[in-house]
């Protein structure tokens, strides 16, 4: 059975889909962009500062699932600038110690002009 999850800690779906979903063990984010759920407003101007409230959004919706980011098992990250690379590594290595499987794709036009979007699935 598929469980929505939703908290007012990480910003609203911008679109007609939820936050993360549960199913069985796992969890299943949708992306998270630099959205402050307290302004409804992009967070920052360069990739850290960005990557940085994104990973903070992802680790209330895992908390709010009852996960949290030692427990993700994969991330998929997606550059607007494949040249932030390693700025984005700096931040994100921060978060994921325990470092999870990870795909990593640049060059995208991402939603409300973010430079980063990060998804994940997460055992709970």
């Amino acid at each position: 059975m598929l469980e929505k999850i939703h908290t007012d800690k990480a910003p609203a779906a911008i679109g007609p889909y939820s936050q993360a979903i549960k199913i069985g063990n796992r969890m299943l984010s949708s992306g998270q962009i630099a959205i402050n759920p307290a302004t409804g407003n992009i967070e920052g101007t360069t990739i850290k500062e960005q990557t940085v409230q994104v990973c903070e959004n992802l680790k209330a919706v895992l908390e709010a699932a009852g996960s949290s980011l030692e427990k993700v098992v994969k991330t998929t990250c997606f550059l607007k600038d494949i040249g932030d690379f390693t700025a984005f590594n700096e931040v994100y290595a921060q978060y994921f110690t325990e470092k999870p499987a990870r795909s990593c794709v640049g060059g995208l036009q991402l939603p409300k002009g973010a430079l980063v979007e990060v998804e994940v699935i997460a055992e709970l």
